[in-house]
């Protein structure tokens, strides 16, 4: 057994590594001796190819590899489709544990036999999961009508889980000490502290009475609202391992087709899972953290809305992974949606640093600069018209701003580790049911339905921003008058960040394209010579070494000065 799990800790460990040697050699190593038109020319075969071996690997090794590869299936706003269409199988690929194991787990933990427990236990289950497995029973008619159902579904953990969990972090632990040694990487994220707090995360996962409090909290925050619906808990048949919950099985949430054959309107549906969210995160506090397809149903209802379609209801299971939601990062989520329902970058900036996720050398001035363009230029539009946008268009945004693209300002607390994976998540469910799915909008009454909240009422909060208007109104004399005496005396200097930068990335981009040029030369003239003039093609040779060492660590030149 020790053996096995010591495999299984170098295949996780192995896999990475050599993703992340492809990553340095074809994204960093090319690109820093001009040769990066290489890497981004066999970029997506790559990364196919990459996401191919991690789902082979995920599906074997199931566990916390499982997990990641959902989180990485639902990223459709953000990954390429290379890695997201390879990896969206994950939700129903994972290998079942037979019957014979689940069934001894099952009356070890309930201390009975099956058959005394339950009126009826399916042995194939409906669902194989990456830590535990599910099964369709009925309760005896008794306890049926105690709790008011019999159809029950029963979640048990797979055997031996916690050890594949331990080892599975322990793997992670190490790439995670990796990342920690890139300077890019451990700038902006203490990622040892973000494992640990997955690895904590995980813990709670595989205990099935935490589950059973979470979703009985999560149904108490709920209560009274129509449009949401949380199975039962059968305590009496509950354990640390085996969990018996209400059978509410509907239509799975990434089923367009059965949802629209229901009748029901999937924009509908994607605005109310969005809305959903938006008071577990900002009211409650409290939130579902694992929205994955296999955790969300859309129920049809017997009933028409005006417009003809269907009334449905969202059906959430799996309470394994929550989160809960600390005031600061409640303030600064809040302060955020405002300023993106505002379209008020300054306040926007002020969010990012209530929550922590600017750097300290970020540019300030610079970041403020380019959301503002965002609002401008992309404010309002859909995922799918902000996927149309014209390549002209965004490399145009992209060489004004190439400084923040470079650089990239941001880090990420680990605090934020779990809501950015379940906001990630609900973003690419909510395109994939509408791709016209508009943020903005969803945003927007949100927004003003906040600062109704901040003072008690939007008229207070007028008073508020018409006060800071005045005091900059103010200020405006006396700054005029200092400004004209600096242009009388020839102090005046005009800042043109935008320009340096882009003068300073101009300069290093042919500093590395003609050492490229110098480090290729050699070494073609040293390969073409090495038959018959051996010296000096190994001095070619050293030359096309010194010029790589200049064009990888060199020639970068100095940055602009801000």
């Amino acid at each position: 057994m020790k053996n096995k799990y010591r495999m299984r800790y170098w295949r996780i460990v192995l896999f990475f590594a050599r993703v992340t040697v492809s990553i340095i050699f074809w994204d960093i190593f090319l690109s820093r001796i001009g040769l990066g038109f290489l890497g981004r020319n066999s970029r997506t075969q790559r990364l196919r190819g990459i996401a191919i071996r991690f789902r082979a690997l995920a599906i074997h090794l199931g566990g916390v590899m499982i997990k990641v590869g959902q989180f990485l299936s639902a990223r459709l706003d953000v990954l390429p489709p290379e890695i997201t269409d390879e990896l969206a199988g994950l939700q129903d690929e994972v290998p079942p544990v037979d019957y014979e194991s689940i069934r001894v787990q099952t009356e070890l933990e309930l201390g009975s036999a099956l058959d005394k427990v339950f009126l009826v236990f399916e042995k194939a289950p409906i669902a194989a999961a990456s830590l535990g497995q599910v099964h369709r029973a009925r309760l005896f008619p008794h306890e049926a009508e105690t709790v008011g159902f019999e159809n029950v579904v029963v979640k048990v953990l797979r055997p031996n889980i916690e050890q594949i969990v331990d080892v599975d972090m322990s793997a992670l632990r190490v790439v995670g000490g990796w990342l920690k040694r890139y300077r890019p990487v451990s700038d902006r994220a203490d990622v040892p502290a973000i494992v640990e707090e997955f690895a904590a995360t995980i813990r709670e996962e595989v205990d099935y009475l935490s589950e059973g409090k979470n979703a009985e909290a999560f149904a108490t925050n709920f209560k009274g609202d129509e449009n949401v619906y949380v199975p039962r808990v059968v305590w009496t048949r509950t354990s640390r391992r085996v969990l018996t919950l209400e059978d509410v099985s509907a239509i799975k949430i990434t089923d367009y087709e059965a949802i629209t054959a229901a009748g029901i309107n999937r924009g509908a549906v994607a605005d109310r899972l969005l809305a959903t969210y938006l008071k577990q995160i900002f009211e409650d506090g409290f939130f579902h953290a694992d929205p994955h397809p296999g955790n969300l149903f859309v129920s049809p209802l017997h009933e028409k809305n005006e417009d003809g379609t269907a009334k449905f209801r969202l059906t959430f299971i799996d309470f394994g992974m929550v989160g809960r939601m600390p005031e600061r990062l409640v303030e600064g989520l809040r302060e955020a949606v405002i300023s993106v329902g505002l379209q008020d970058a300054s306040r926007l900036i002020k969010a990012y640093q209530t929550l922590g996720v600017l750097l300290p050398s970020a540019n300030i001035k610079l970041l403020e600069e380019a959301s503002t363009q965002v609002f401008d230029r992309f404010w309002g539009m859909s995922m799918n018209e902000l996927r149309s946008i014209r390549h002209d268009e965004m490399m145009k945004f992209g060489l004004q701003f190439r400084e923040l693209m470079l650089t990239m300002p941001f880090q990420l607390p680990e605090n934020l580790l779990l809501l950015g994976r379940t906001i990630g998540i609900l973003s690419g469910m909510c395109t994939g049911l509408n791709a016209d799915f508009n943020l903005w909008l969803q945003l927007a009454p949100y927004a003003k339905k906040l600062t109704e909240g901040e003072n008690g009422s939007t008229f207070d909060v007028f008073l508020n921003e018409a006060g800071e208007l005045l005091k900059t109104l103010i200020a405006i004399p006396g700054r005029t008058e200092r400004v004209l005496g600096r242009i009388e005396r020839g102090e005046l200097n005009v800042q043109m960040p935008l320009v340096n930068i882009q003068i300073s990335y101009l300069e290093r981009s042919l500093n590395r394209l003609t050492g490229g040029i110098v480090f290729l030369g050699l070494l073609i003239s040293g390969a073409i010579l090495y038959d018959g003039h051996v010296l000096l093609a190994q001095g070619l040779f050293g030359g096309a070494i010194l010029a790589l060492f200049y064009t990888a660590f060199l020639a970068r030149g100095k940055r602009p000065f801000r």
